[in-house]
């Protein structure tokens, strides 16, 4: 839960480094927009933004102070120059925490406000943690297969070939980031990739195996 916060609190910076907004137009961009998350309550997403305010790093504005008889007043939040320095400094930070599953597509929504060497070093570290439980599943279902029935062998599988996917993609994303940035090597799409050298070399390195057969697996 404390990551999901951290993770919520970074996205809420981002989007609003932007331009201020108030709470149902950030979480309609958080939402749909920038798709950080797959829902996001409002008993989520107020109690965060009031946490921010309470330690400087958003404030709260009348979005029309000069209206003559205002209906209701409608807050807008709006990021403090601590809020901008504290962002900044979230995604300068390679550690860790931004290879996480909680915040590592937040800290690349981010990338074009993000170092070179930080986006690289966040792109290594998440490839780490994917091949980290690639090779743990690969170990337990090579160990434990005989004892799995058909559909928990195929659920194993469409799982392992997920994280094959993902370490490929990372692997792209890195090679494209050591020749300039994507923006430099757009005129390459990650699917010419896919079906060139690159897709070659992690088929070598993690192939997939497709041919599992429910009739031959154990009852």
């Amino acid at each position: 839960m404390a990551k999901r916060s951290a993770a919520l609190e970074l996205a809420i910076l981002g989007v609003l480094a932007a331009n201020p907004l108030h709470g149902y137009e950030l979480r309609k961009r958080l939402i749909s927009v920038l798709g950080l998350f797959s829902t996001i309550s409002y008993g989520a997403l107020y109690p965060t933004l009031k946490g921010l305010v309470s330690r400087g790093f958003l404030v709260e504005q009348d979005e029309n102070p000069s209206a003559k008889y205002p209906k209701r007043t409608r807050i807008v939040y709006a990021l403090t120059d601590l809020g901008r320095s504290h962002f900044e400094a979230l995604v300068a930070d390679s550690g860790p925490t931004a290879w996480e599953d909680e915040s590592f597509a937040i800290h690349m929504s981010f990338f074009g406000q993000t170092k070179a060497d930080t986006r690289i070093h966040i792109l290594q570290g998440r490839r780490s943690r994917v091949e980290e439980r690639l090779d743990l599943l690969q170990t337990n279902l090579a160990k434990g297969r005989e004892r799995l029935d058909a559909y928990t062998l195929e659920l194993q599988q469409h799982g392992l070939d997920a994280l094959v996917r993902e370490v490929r993609w990372l692997n792209e994303l890195i090679s494209r980031e050591e020749s300039g940035g994507i923006n430099a090597t757009s005129s390459t799409s990650p699917t010419a990739v896919l079906n060139g050298s690159v897709e070659q070399k992690n088929q070598d390195e993690y192939p997939i195996n497709n041919s599992l057969n429910l009739q031959e697996a154990p009852q």
